[in-house]
């Protein structure tokens, strides 16, 4: 959703309430390939930019290695230019709601 420099900076300027990394094919153009994994995090209020990073940076060092591990396997499907899939990714639903309930 917010491409190339100052991502957080972009996500917390437009008071999205989820913010997240994505594992894309690289192409030609900045931040567009097919989406091979995503992974998201709350935006918090009174969040930092710096906060918002490293929760971030922490879902990054999960799905980067996952998305490594699925090419090195042979598990992932280019069903079309625009769509890649996983073959046994565990996923069953496409579907993510946000906010959670407060502690």
């Amino acid at each position: 959703m917010f491409t190339g420099l100052h991502t957080h900076r972009q996500a917390l300027a437009a008071g999205v309430k989820v913010h997240g990394a994505t594992v894309h094919v690289v192409t030609t153009a900045l931040d567009n390939g097919p989406i091979v994994i995503q992974g998201a995090v709350p935006v918090l209020e009174g969040d930092t930019e710096e906060a918002l990073a490293a929760r971030v940076l922490a879902v990054e060092h999960r799905i980067y290695p996952q998305a490594v591990r699925w090419f090195l396997e042979d598990r992932v499907v280019f069903a079309s230019d625009a769509v890649v899939q996983v073959r046994g990714s565990g996923v069953s639903s496409d579907s993510m709601i946000a906010p959670r309930d407060p502690k």
